[in-house]
C-alpha cells in the first residue's frame, strides 16, 4: 500500500492519454481524478499509522526497498519509499491538494481543451513531487527535484502557442537551473565528505559526531568539526553542505534572488498555479531544510544564511503584493511571502513550526488560486483587480471562501485564548503566530539573525493583511467597475470548480488549531520522532531561568528536545520541558505578552489600513504611495530585479551568443567550411557536371581525343628510351 500512495499518480501521467485517445477526455479526467482520490485516502491513513495519530507508530521510520536504482563500485543507492511524519505529512499535503486540483481542473478546463494532456501533466507533476518527499537517499530526492522542474515546465508553458507563456516556462527552468547546480554540488559535497547519500548514514554520523574521513583521505575528524579544503582554503565541512543545498532550496521555493520566476509562472491555468504555489514544486525547498534538520543544527552559519534569506524574502515579497493588480499575482507575492516565514522558522531551529506552516498553507493558499480562478471565469478571464468590483453580487459563495482564505492567510484568531489546548484562530493565525514566537525565543538564546526575522516578519504580517484585503475589497466591494457586458452576462462558473474549494475552505480554518498539539504542541515529540532534530535543549532551559519571575506567555513547543536516536540526552531534554511547563500548562518556548499580541494588532493595523482606503470613497484613488513616486516605482516594478537580471545578465548573454553567431559562426565556421573549402568544391563539381551533354558523339570525340593522347604519350615515351 505504500508503494501506490506514490506510484498512482504515474500510472494516472501514463494512461491520460491513451484513456483520453481511446473513450474522449471525460475519461481521463475521471481516471487520473479517481487516481489521485484513493492516493490521498492512503496518504491520510498512512499519516495516523505512521505517527502518534490514534495510536500509531509515534514517530517510528519505515522504508520500502522496492529495487536498486544504482551500483557502480562502492556506490549503491536503493529506490524507496521512506515513511516517517515528516513524508506522510508530505503525503497528505501533496497528494489531498493535487486531488482537490484535478477535480477543480474538471470544470475549469472545459472550454479549454487538451484535457487529457493537462491531467497528464498534473499527474506526473504529482509523481514527481510523491518521488521527492519519499526518497530515502539524496539522489532519489534529486530525481523527483528534477521531476518537479520538468513538469512545472510543461504545465507554466501548457498553452504553447503563446509567446509569454512559453518565455515564463523557460523562464522557470533556467532559474531553477541555477539552484539546482548548488544543490547537485551539495549532494556531491556530502559523497566526498560521507562516501553515501543514505539519509540515515549521513543524519546519522552527523548526530553522533562521528570520525569521518573523507574520500581520498587517510586522516579524518569528528564530523561536527570536520574541515575541507577547496581552493588553498579550509571550510567547515557541515557549513559547505548546508549552504550548498539551501541554493537549491532557494531556487526552488523560490528565495530572494532566485524568486524572480515565480509570479511569471502565473502565465498557465489557474489550477497549476494552486498546485506549484501550495502543495508541491515551492515546498519542495523547505521540506529539504527540514529533512536536512540536523546539519543545519551543527551548521550555525549556514542555518543564519537560511533565517537570513527567508526573512529579507518574507518582507520583501510582501512589498511587491502591496501594488500589484493581477490577482493571481498578488497570491503568487503572497506564496513567496510565506515560504520566507517557513525558511526563517527553520533557520532558527524551529522546524516543526516551519512544516506546521506548510501544512496549513497549503489549504489556504489552493483555497485563494482555486477562488480566484472562479472569479476569472466569471469575468471573462479578466485578472486586473481594479477592473473588477462587485463581484460579490455575481459570486456570493466564492465570497465567502475568499474571505475565509484571507482571514487564515492574514491570521485572524485571539491571542491567548485556548481551544481543546490550541490557540483558537484560523490555520494562518495558529502556524504563523508560532513562527514569529519561534524567532523571537531564538533571539532571547542568541540565534544569529533571531530577533531581526521576528521585526521583519511582524513587518510583513502588516503587508499581508493590506494586501489581502485589498485584493477582497478590490475584487468583491464596492461598485462594479467591469465594462457593461460582462456586468450583464457574467460567466457561469461549474459546480466542479466550486465543490473542491468547500474542504479548503474548512481546512483553512480548523486545521492549525486540529493539529497544533501534534505539530508544535506537547505531543510534538511522540509526533515527529526521528523525522526532526532538535538539538538544543540547554537553550531552552537557560530561556525559562532567565524568564523566571517576569510576566510571560507559554504557546507551542520550540524547545528542540533532541530524538533518542540520534544519540543525544533525552533526559536533559525532558528537565528542560519541566522547566517550561512551571511556566504555563500548554508547555514550550517563552516568549513576553507583547510578543504574543504582537502579530495580531500587525493584522489588526494592515486590515484595518486597507479598509479605511478601500471602504470609504472612491477604491482607485491615489494612496500614500502615489504613482510616480520613487517608492511607488520601485515596488510596482518589483524592486527592478527583472531589469537588474536583464541588463547584468540576459543582454550580456544576448551580446555574446550574437557574437559567437556572426563572428565566430558566420565569419569563421561558414567562411572556411559552407563558404569556403566547401563552397570551392561545390563550384568545381558544378563546372564539371556542364561536360556531361548526353550526346553520344560528343563522349566518342571525347574517348577518341584520350586515345590520341595516349597513344602520343606512349611514342614520345618510347623515342625517348631510344
Amino acid at each position: 500500500m505504500e508503494s501506490f500512495v506514490v506510484l498512482l499518480p504515474l500510472f494516472g501521467a501514463m494512461l491520460a492519454m491513451p484513456v483520453g485517445r481511446a473513450f474522449g477526455p471525460r475519461a481521463a479526467e475521471l481516471l487520473t481524478t479517481g487516481l489521485l482520490l484513493i492516493a490521498a485516502m492512503i496518504a491520510w491513513f498512512l499519516l495516523f499509522d505512521v505517527t502518534s495519530l490514534m495510536g500509531g507508530d509515534g514517530g517510528g521510520v519505515r522504508t520500502i526497498e522496492l529495487f536498486t536504482w544504482i551500483s557502480s563500485g562502492g556506490f549503491k543507492a536503493e529506490w524507496a519509499v521512506r515513511l516517517d511524519a515528516l513524508s506522510a505529512v508530505m503525503l497528505v499535503v501533496v497528494n489531498s491538494v493535487s486531488f482537490l486540483v484535478h477535480w477543480y481542473s474538471m470544470g475549469y478546463m472545459k472550454e479549454y481543451g487538451e484535457q487529457s494532456r493537462f491531467f497528464a501533466y498534473l499527474s506526473l507533476f504529482t509523481f514527481a513531487m510523491l518521488t521527492l518527499v519519499t526518497a530515502d537517499n539524496f539522489l532519489q530526492l534529486f530525481f523527483g527535484w528534477e521531476g518537479v522542474g520538468l513538469a512545472s515546465y510543461l504545465l507554466i508553458g501548457f498553452w504553447f502557442k503563446k509567446k509569454s507563456a512559453n518565455d515564463a516556462a523557460i523562464k522557470a527552468f533556467i532559474v531553477n537551473r541555477v539552484g539546482d547546480f548548488g544543490f547537485a554540488l551539495g549532494i556531491v559535497s556530502i559523497f566526498y565528505v560521507f562516501g553515501t547519500v543514505e539519509f540515515d548514514a549521513v543524519f546519522n554520523a552527523v548526530a553522533a559526531n562521528a570520525e569521518i574521513a573523507p574520500f581520498g583521505q587517510n586522516a579524518g575528524a569528528p564530523i561536527q568539526m570536520l574541515t575541507i579544503n577547496f581552493l588553498g582554503n579550509d571550510w567547515h565541512a557541515l557549513t559547505v553542505i548546508g549552504v550548498l543545498l539551501f541554493i537549491g532550496a532557494m531556487g526552488k521555493s523560490a528565495q530572494f534572488f532566485l524568486h524572480t520566476w515565480l509570479p511569471d509562472a502565473m502565465e498557465g491555468p489557474t489550477p497549476v498555479s494552486a498546485l506549484i504555489h501550495a502543495a508541491t514544486m515551492v515546498t519542495a525547498g523547505v521540506y529539504l531544510v527540514s529533512r536536512c534538520s540536523v546539519i543545519y543544527e551543527y551548521a550555525p552559519n549556514a542555518a543564519a544564511m537560511v533565517t537570513l534569506v527567508g526573512a529579507v524574502t518574507a518582507f520583501f515579497a510582501a512589498t511587491v503584493a502591496l501594488l500589484q493588480d493581477d490577482i493571481k499575482k498578488v497570491i503568487a507575492y503572497s506564496t513567496c511571502s510565506q515560504l520566507g516565514y517557513m525558511f526563517f522558522a527553520a533557520g532558527v531551529g524551529a522546524y516543526d513550526a516551519a512544516m506546521f506552516h506548510l501544512f496549513t498553507h497549503a489549504f489556504f493558499k489552493a483555497l485563494l488560486f482555486l477562488g480566484s480562478g472562479a472569479v476569472i471565469i466569471a469575468m471573462h478571464h479578466e485578472q486586473d483587480i481594479k477592473k473588477m468590483g462587485g463581484v460579490r453580487d455575481v459570486l456570493p459563495f466564492t465570497h465567502i471562501l475568499m474571505v475565509i482564505g484571507t482571514i487564515a492567510i492574514t491570521g485572524v484568531g485571539i491571542p491567548g485564548i485556548f481551544l481543546f489546548g490550541a490557540p483558537f484562530g484560523a490555520a494562518g493565525f495558529v502556524s504563523k503566530d508560532m513562527i514569529l514566537e519561534g524567532a523571537f525565543a531564538a533571539g532571547e538564546v542568541g540565534r544569529t539573525f533571531g530577533y531581526f526575522a521576528f521585526i521583519l516578519g511582524l513587518l510583513a504580517a502588516v503587508m499581508t493583511a493590506f494586501y489581502s484585503w485589498r485584493l477582497i475589497f478590490l475584487t468583491f466591494w464596492g461598485a462594479s467597475r467591469a465594462p457593461e457586458a460582462v456586468r450583464k452576462h457574467p460567466h457561469a462558473v461549474p459546480d466542479a470548480m466550486m465543490a473542491p474549494l468547500i474542504p479548503l475552505a474548512i481546512g483553512a480554518l480548523v486545521v492549525g488549531m486540529a493539529f497544533y498539539g501534534q505539530f508544535v504542541g506537547d505531543n510534538k515529540q511522540a509526533f515527529w520522532g526521528d523525522a526532526l532534530y532538535f538539538k538544543t535543549a540547554e537553550h531552552v532551559e537557560d530561556v525559562a531561568v532567565d524568564h523566571a519571575g517576569t510576566e510571560d506567555v507559554t504557546h507551542g513547543a520550540v524547545e528542540h528536545a533532541p530524538a533518542d536516536t540520534h544519540g543525544q540526552e533525552a533526559a536533559h531534554a525532558e528537565e528542560a520541558g519541566d522547566v517550561a511547563s512551571d511556566h504555563g500548562e500548554e508547555g514550550g518556548h517563552h516568549v513576553p505578552t507583547w510578543v504574543l499580541w504582537a502579530p495580531f494588532l500587525a493584522m489588526l493595523t494592515g486590515a484595518l489600513t486597507a479598509a479605511n482606503h478601500y471602504l470609504r470613497g472612491d477604491p482607485l484613488r491615489p494612496g500614500l504611495l502615489r504613482e510616480g513616486g520613487m517608492i511607488y516605482g520601485f515596488l510596482k516594478n518589483k524592486w527592478y530585479f527583472d531589469e537588474i537580471y536583464d541588463f547584468l545578465l540576459v543582454k550580456p548573454a544576448f551580446r555574446l551568443g550574437r557574437l559567437f553567431w556572426l563572428e565566430g559562426d558566420g565569419k569563421t565556421i561558414d567562411a572556411v567550411g559552407p563558404d569556403g573549402i566547401a563552397a570551392s568544391v561545390a563550384a568545381g563539381a558544378r563546372r564539371i557536371v556542364k561536360l556531361q551533354s548526353g550526346y553520344l558523339y560528343h563522349y566518342a570525340f571525347a574517348m577518341l581525343i584520350g586515345i590520341a593522347v595516349f597513344i602520343t604519350y606512349v611514342l614520345i615515351r618510347a623515342g625517348g628510351g631510344q
